[in-house]
């Protein structure tokens, strides 16, 4: 069977692995960041954003392609709620959670009440099987594209999957919510395998995914550093340390011999989720760390010789002014190396977009309209934050960036955009809890 997989922008490594199984199964498949399919395909959609949802190319696409007869199934993280994705899409079916064995079923069986793990429209009603098991941790090669030495991804052509699960909790995040809160571990000589085949596709640099790098090979949720040291040191020998990067760790996860793998086998940066200042909003975030660890884990990096990159996200609800100064005043103490903002984002199905939808309006960052030294902007109180502490941070670098006129545009520009998409995310949250859909 001729089959499109469509990932929006870039190839994630879902639809890489996806289209790498289907292949194994005997199907044709092709790879496109494009919203187009040859009509007769089958097409998969591989979504991961609920703004994919409203997108009007999308939208479009689904439409035209089931029109000319083809059949359309949509996957990906954007399938925590599947009665959204039929509601918005109306796509054949929806491929609910981890998907590798059910896409096969799916493709070679067509939609059945009996098949777990999907969910399809009878009439208007929505249907949603039972779940699937988890998929096994082991699979085919991905199926990796011609041109993926062109994608840039925060630096990298590609980001491994080493593990899932997260032992975290963070309200805000689809990860222990998707694959659970135990990690499960690939074999270290399957992963190199992939990673020999994407530096022979051409890719330029690879990063370890997930949301804690380090947990690669934990068990009970206790760091194994000589797991993790393996995977990056084997990684190192097929791309070069200066094409290998593990930027994402959690503050609470990290070891001497950890940080010091980081700088022997990769591009030397760390990328800690630190996201407030205030101990307040970390419990309300369920981040499982304080700002005193944040400060220790900084100060062991640059121990190590190591650059230290952050994100933090303002916005939250129940957010107040003393807790986003208190963000500001711990930017400030840090003096980190790279700093990403973003206004609190709900993700449907994560505690945050149950949290959005409870807040009235008039309490919701994202809806209140900013009354302070940016009022003359026409900004909501969190895009406001976001757009303030873009710059904060920017001055308190180990080299100041200047923001100059073209800097602060393209600040302001970002944080408006984020306030649309967060809006647009919480009426679609709204509708669809309202609904019961």
């Amino acid at each position: 069977m001729d089959i499109t997989i469509f990932s929006p922008g870039i190839y994630t490594y879902g639809a890489m692995l996806i289209g790498g199984v289907l292949r194994d199964a005997g199907h044709r498949v092709s790879l496109t960041r494009t919203p187009v399919a040859p009509a007769g395909s089958l097409l998969l959609a591989s979504l991961f954003s609920t703004q994919h949802l409203l997108d009007p190319a999308i939208r479009d696409l689904v439409r035209t392609h089931r029109e000319q007869g083809g059949a359309v199934y949509v996957g990906g993280p954007v399938s925590a709620v599947p009665e959204m994705v039929l509601g918005e899409l109306a796509p054949d079916a929806v491929v609910v959670g981890e998907g590798e064995e059910t896409v096969v079923h799916l493709v070679n069986e067509g939609v059945s009440g009996a098949l777990p793990g999907i969910a399809y429209l009878d009439g208007a009603r929505s249907v949603v099987n039972p779940p699937a098991p988890p998929a096994p941790i082991d699979r085919p090669l991905p199926l990796i594209p011609d041109d993926i030495g062109s994608q840039s991804v925060r630096g990298a052509s590609a980001y491994i999957e080493t593990h899932r699960g997260c032992i975290g909790g963070c309200t805000f995040c689809q990860v222990p919510r998707f694959f659970g809160r135990k990690v499960r571990s690939r074999e270290l000589a399957s992963i190199i395998e992939e990673v020999k085949a994407f530096s022979a596709a051409g890719a330029r640099r690879l990063s370890v995914s997930g949301g804690t790098g380090s947990l690669y090979g934990s068990s009970d949720g206790e760091v194994d550093p000589g797991a993790f040291i393996a995977l990056l040191r084997g990684m190192a020998e097929v791309m070069g340390p200066r094409n290998v990067s593990a930027p994402d760790i959690r503050v609470d996860c990290i070891t001497d011999e950890i940080l010091d793998a980081v700088r022997q086998y990769t591009i030397g940066w760390v990328f800690f989720g630190i996201e407030s200042g205030s101990d307040r909003v970390l419990r309300l975030m369920g981040k499982g760390a304080t700002v005193r660890q944040v400060g220790e884990a900084v100060e062991r990096c640059r121990e190590h010789g190591l650059r230290v990159a952050g994100s933090f996200i303002v916005g939250y609800p129940g957010e107040t002014d003393r807790d986003y100064e208190a963000t500001k005043d711990l930017i400030a103490r840090l003096s980190l190396d790279d700093v990403f903002v973003s206004s609190a984002e709900p993700i449907p199905g994560t505690p945050l977009a149950d949290l959005a939808v409870r807040t009235p309006r008039d309490k919701n960052p994202a809806f209140v309209p900013h009354t302070g030294e940016y009022r003359a902007l026409n900004l909501t109180e969190s895009e406001a934050r976001c757009f303030d502490l873009m710059m904060h941070a920017d001055m308190f670098r180990p080299q100041v960036r200047l923001v100059t006129d073209e800097v602060y545009a393209a600040y302001l520009a970002e944080a408006k955009k984020q306030g649309r998409d967060i809006r647009a995310a919480t009426e679609l949250i709204l509708r669809y809890s309202r609904t019961g859909a």
